[in-house]
C-alpha cells in the first residue's frame, strides 16, 4: 500500500503543475492592439458614407431653397454639368492634360528628392551644404514660383510641370531625410563590418529601413502635386481640370467650378490608393499594427 502510494505521488504532481498554469495563462487579461483592436471590421463601402451623405444632405438644401443654388449647386446640376462636358468630348481631355502634367512632374519631384535625400542623409558636408537652402526655397508659396518660370521657361508646358515637380519634392525629400536619420546605427556596422560598401549600404539597409518613410513623402508628395497642378495650370493653360477652374470662375458659373473640384478630388483619391496598394505590398515585412481581424 505504501509503495503504491509513493508511486502515484509523482506521476499526479506533474498533471496539478500543467493546471494551475493553464489557469494562470487563461486568468490573463487579454492586451487589446492599439489603440483599441476590438476586432471591428470595415465594410468594402463605409468610406462612402460620409460622403453620400453630403451630397443627398446638399440635394435637399438645393431642392428646399434653404441654400442658394447660386452658392451651392445641388449634386444633380453637377452630374449634369459633368454629363453635357463628356457628351460634348471635352471632359477626357481635361482630365488627361492634368493627369499627364502630374505624373510627369510627380515623377521628376520625386527622383530629385530620393537622389539629394540619400545624399543629405549619409552625408554631413552635403548636409551642412544643402539643408539651409532647402528649408528656405520650402517656405516659398506655389504662387510666387509662377511669374519666375513665366520668365525663364516661356507659356508652354515646361513651367507646368516643374511647379508641379517642386510641390513633389519637398515631402519626400523630408520624409526620406528623418527615415535615414532614424536608422539604428548598428545595423551600419553590421553592414560596414560585413564589408559592404556605400552602393550595397545603400541598397540593402538605408532604403529598406527607410522604405515607411520614403512611402509617407511620396503620397504627401503626390497630395501636393494635386495641389500645385491648380496653380500650373494658372499658366496659360487651355486645357485641364485647373483650366475649369479658372473658366468656371470667369463666367461664373458655381456648377463648374464645383466639378472640376469633385473630379479633383476622385483623381487624387484613386491615385493616392494605387499609391497605397503599392506601399502594403512593398512594406509586407514590416511589424506594424494590423487589425486583429487579419490576424491568423
Amino acid at each position: 500500500m505504501s509503495e503504491t502510494g509513493s508511486g502515484s505521488l509523482p506521476a499526479q504532481a506533474p498533471v496539478r503543475t500543467e493546471t494551475v498554469r493553464a489557469k494562470s495563462v487563461t486568468a490573463q487579461p487579454v492586451r487589446k492592439g492599439w489603440p483599441h483592436d476590438d476586432g471591428y471590421r470595415p465594410g468594402r463601402f463605409t468610406g462612402w458614407i460620409l460622403p453620400v451623405a453630403f451630397l443627398l444632405l446638399a440635394e435637399v438644401c438645393a431642392r428646399l431653397d434653404i441654400i442658394p443654388a447660386r452658392l451651392l449647386p445641388p449634386p444633380s446640376e453637377l452630374a449634369q454639368t459633368l454629363w453635357s462636358l463628356a457628351a460634348r468630348g471635352e471632359l477626357l481631355p481635361h482630365i488627361w492634360a492634368s493627369l499627364a502634367r502630374v505624373l510627369a512632374g510627380f515623377a521628376i519631384g520625386s527622383l530629385l528628392a530620393i537622389a539629394l535625400g540619400l545624399l543629405v542623409g549619409i552625408s554631413r558636408r552635403a548636409e551642412a551644404l544643402l539643408e539651409p537652402s532647402f528649408q528656405a526655397l520650402r517656405a516659398i508659396p506655389s504662387l510666387a514660383w509662377i511669374p519666375l518660370l513665366l520668365l525663364w521657361l516661356g507659356i508652354d508646358e515646361t513651367p507646368k510641370i516643374v511647379l508641379i515637380a517642386i510641390g513633389a519634392f519637398f515631402p519626400v525629400y523630408l520624409n526620406l531625410v528623418a527615415g535615414i536619420r532614424d536608422i539604428d546605427y548598428k545595423l551600419i556596422e553590421v553592414g560596414t563590418s560585413s564589408g559592404l560598401g556605400a552602393p550595397e549600404l545603400i541598397r540593402h539597409i538605408l532604403l529598406p529601413a527607410a522604405l515607411p518613410y520614403l512611402f509617407t513623402g511620396l503620397r504627401g508628395g503626390l497630395s501636393l502635386a494635386w495641389m500645385f497642378l491648380v496653380a500650373a495650370e494658372l499658366i496659360a493653360a487651355t486645357r485641364g481640370v485647373g483650366y475649369l477652374l479658372s473658366d468656371g470662375r470667369e463666367s461664373s458659373r458655381p456648377d463648374l467650378v464645383l466639378a472640376a473640384i469633385l473630379i479633383l478630388a476622385l483623381l487624387g483619391k484613386f491615385s493616392d490608393s494605387l499609391l497605397r496598394l503599392l506601399e502594403q505590398r512593398s512594406l509586407r515585412w514590416r511589424d506594424a499594427h494590423r487589425p486583429s481581424a487579419t490576424k491568423s
